[in-house]
């Protein structure tokens, strides 16, 4: 009867390789059975098959999983972005649409869904628990615990996403704890955390309330106290949110069963540029992890963190979601299987979408900033992360109001609710964008996604604004009274419907329209990704939304002038 089982017929066997065992997290030389797109069988026997592929001198790994991501990042549509993502051997993710949602509700989730079947890639979604991100939030729309409950019965919504509302969870405000109520009722339903600046105790407060990862570690103590909270840990590294070499170090052969890795918010032009999770496993391995465990953190990790129990492992049962390396410190990709079929060129193109969602009616005048006192409250950016410095800086005031300052590097932001047209704005100060003369606008713009620009003078920034109106939504660079470069986003203000190569170089063409306005002078850090994570109240540590300046510390709205 064993004799049988080995021997028995299967469609494909993958000969030679070595396979990697997340069990032991140890590369062994294995033949690898597939039919209907399971693993049937692994063995070093050979095994009878239609169809032999010998991968002599070559690895097999389970194919790499990002654990948390935002598709609306990318500034494509989940079909486009998958396209790109199989390339590098991601052959699943785990994505939370609560960019879209916090846009235009139920349909933003819905066009989501649809775009996404047409996609090769294995895209699950988190439902969005934060909508709004905040109480205090102008988004464009209201998620409740009722309204999320239906999506659970989706086979593609595994869970609730990231809950970045803290205080709502220690208070137990009644909506949010039956939205954990409603998750953790369902089969291998799960609530994933957003613990940004939270301490021990307050992780602890997640914890009961049966949040179990999260994403947000930043230092090595951040991360120690996420697993010492029993919580898995998703090492991230996006365009901006670069925190994995800052965190790889706590990981052990000990502790690694915690750990997967995720991307969070990578721009597209930046997954073909230096990848996805296969950055990350570079990275890792840079670091000295031993290969078996950083290759088992992108994969079988990521898939028990969210109860994926089908993907993750080369054995017996598991789908058959496989990608062949070449060079394990590179990630050299060769082949994609994915669910025991190597990859092909899609041919699909993005479900439409014609809403329009920019709405607003804001005018050159309101961009004057009164200032009673030079000394002023000033956002100071991280290259690369997305907490702010609060500053207090004593800065140029003419005629009693605000002019820019490019010798200190300090200018105007505004942001303006663009959903309801409500005619709500903020102004403020921020310092680190080194524009020395122009403006840039978008509306992207975390989590409520209105409509924020900064810049060296009024004039441009009222264009680039107007400019983002017009093309309903997207990014702009200006000049003067001139546009630069642009990248429409019809798709609620953060998608383009476009191939995602051709968005790509939209993304590299405005970044060197963005180096024009700062004079011809490098920039290390992405500064729209940078700018569109300064209207996020729930990151420490100064922000600033359409209703002015935000103190994360103080939980409060403060004047931009310090009394």
């Amino acid at each position: 009867m064993e004799m049988e089982q080995i021997m028995q017929a299967v469609e494909l066997c993958l000969t030679h390789a070595q396979v990697l065992n997340v069990f032991t997290r140890q590369f062994e030389r294995k033949n690898v059975g597939i039919s209907g797109g399971q693993i049937i069988t692994v063995t070093s026997d050979m095994i009878q098959a239609q169809t032999y592929r010998d991968l002599t001198g070559q690895y097999l790994v389970p194919g790499l999983i990002d654990a948390h991501v935002h598709i609306e990042s990318a500034m494509v549509t989940p079909s486009e972005l998958s396209k790109a993502l199989l390339l590098d051997g991601v052959t699943s993710i785990v994505a939370d649409p609560h960019e879209i949602a916090n846009v235009t509700g139920l349909q933003g989730m819905t066009y989501m869904l649809a775009d996404a079947a047409q996609a090769q890639l294995g895209i699950y979604y988190m439902a969005p628990s934060t909508v709004p991100c905040t109480p205090m939030s102008h988004n464009g729309a209201t998620l409740t615990a009722a309204d999320l409950k239906p999506l659970y019965q989706h086979k593609q919504v595994i869970g609730l996403s990231e809950v970045m509302d803290y205080p709502a969870v220690a208070q137990q405000s009644p909506d949010m704890m039956q939205k954990l109520q409603d998750v953790l009722q369902q089969p291998g339903g799960h609530a994933d955390g957003h613990g940004a600046g939270l301490t021990a105790e307050q992780l602890e407060v997640y914890r009961r309330a049966g949040i179990t990862t999260d994403h947000e570690c930043t230092t090595p103590a951040e991360t120690l106290d996420r697993i010492n909270a029993g919580m898995f840990v998703f090492l991230r590294e996006g365009s901006v949110e670069r925190d994995l070499e800052n965190t790889i170090g706590v990981v052990t052969e000990a502790n690694a069963a915690r750990f997967a890795f995720c991307t969070d918010d990578k721009l597209i032009n930046d997954v073909m540029r230096e990848g996805s999770i296969d950055h990350c496993v570079r990275l890792a391995i840079k670091a000295g992890l031993n290969p078996g465990t950083a290759y088992t953190m992108a994969s079988y990790n990521a898939a028990q963190a969210h109860h994926l129990d089908q993907l993750g492992a080369i054995a017996a049962g598991f789908q058959a979601d496989l990608v062949v390396i070449s060079d394990l410190a590179q990630v050299q990709v060769q082949a994609v299987l994915k669910a025991g079929r190597w990859l092909k060129p899609a041919t699909t193109h993005p479900v439409a979408f014609t809403e329009n969602t920019v709405h607003q009616h804001f005018q050159l005048a309101d961009l004057k900033l009164p200032l009673a006192s030079s000394i002023c409250h000033v956002i100071g950016i991280k290259p690369n992360h997305i907490e702010t410095a609060h500053l207090i800086r004593k800065v140029p005031v003419v005629a009693g109001a605000f002019t820019a300052d490019t010798t200190q590097d300090i200018l105007k932001i505004v942001v303006i609710e663009r959903h309801r047209g409500l005619g709500c704005y903020g102004l403020g100060l921020v310092h680190g964008f080194n524009i020395k003369n122009g403006a840039v606008a978008t509306t992207i713009a975390h989590d409520d996604h209105n409509l924020v620009a900064v810049g060296t003078d009024d004039i441009a920034i009222n264009t680039a604004i107007n400019h983002v109106t017009a093309c309903g939504g997207g990014i702009a660079v200006a000049q003067a009274d001139h546009v630069l470069s642009e990248l429409p986003l019809p798709v609620a203000g953060l998608m383009s419907l476009a191939p995602y190569q051709q968005v790509a170089q939209a993304l590299d063409d405005i970044a060197q329209a963005y180096q024009t306005i700062c004079g011809g002078q490098q920039v290390t850090f992405n500064p729209f990704i940078t700018l569109s994570f300064l209207t996020l109240p729930v990151i420490p540590t100064i922000k600033i939304t359409d209703q002015g300046l935000y103190d994360f510390e103080q939980n409060r709205f403060i004047s931009v002038v310090v009394h």
